[in-house]
């Protein structure tokens, strides 16, 4: 991925950034209801401004919107693809930097389990890759191989651009348009991997990870 980017033009430039652009842009899937949220909000939606607002962490309370990135890669090291992440978010509350990736979800699940996809025999490049994320977000491998394999390298791309800005803040965000949260509990599955209990529409953490303070939310819009 280059280093330059440009505006949006309203929702078709989050569009034309998808993998496969006609089978995951419909209404009711995560990318098109994600775009049109965010992108007519011109900043934080409503919901998402409510969640900070009502934040414990107070970090979040004043949170300004700098820059959104859609469909943003962040490179691995090891074998398979960047991750590309629905939204990047770099915001400030006063002089801090914080680092928000923005995962929208419907009812597409997070990716197969960690053990899934290694497989019976993982490749070195497989191998290098899980060991990676495992270091990035101070994991042990015997406690993410049921987990789904999207989380760990979404929430570990929140930690990475973390330290590429000099944020000490970071927030790997679920924005929900399931009405029934699909995959809530999978989530919350991985959050208590570090020893975080989610509740829904809140913010939990910080727990600091790799010098970050790393934070998690679910939201559910128009719940």
């Amino acid at each position: 991925m280059g280093k330059y980017f440009v505006p949006t033009e309203g929702t078709e430039s989050w569009r034309c950034l998808l993998a496969d652009r006609e089978k995951q842009w419909k209404t009711g899937y995560s990318a098109k209801e994600l775009a049109e949220t965010w992108e007519g909000a011109d900043g934080f939606p409503k919901s998402v401004k409510a969640l900070f607002k009502g934040s414990q962490p107070q970090i979040f309370n004043q949170l300004e919107f700098l820059y959104g990135f859609p469909e943003y890669k962040v490179s691995l090291k090891g074998r398979g693809a960047s991750s590309q992440n629905d939204l990047y978010v770099l915001a400030k509350s006063n002089e801090e930097l914080v680092t928000i990736m923005v995962e929208g979800k419907a009812s597409e699940p997070f990716g197969e389990p960690v053990n899934k996809w290694l497989g019976t025999e993982p490749s070195d490049g497989q191998k290098i890759r899980l060991d990676y994320l495992l270091d990035v977000l101070e994991l042990d491998k015997a406690s993410v191989m049921d987990k789904r394999y999207q989380l760990l390298h979404r929430t570990a791309s929140a930690i990475i651009e973390a330290e590429k800005v000099g944020a000490d803040h970071a927030l790997m965000l679920v924005h929900s348009f399931s009405k029934t949260s699909q995959w809530y509990y999978d989530y919350a599955a991985f959050v208590n991997l570090f020893n975080l209990s989610l509740e829904k529409n809140r913010i939990v953490g910080p727990v600091q990870i790799n010098r970050k303070n790393l934070y998690f939310a679910w939201i559910t819009e128009n719940e």
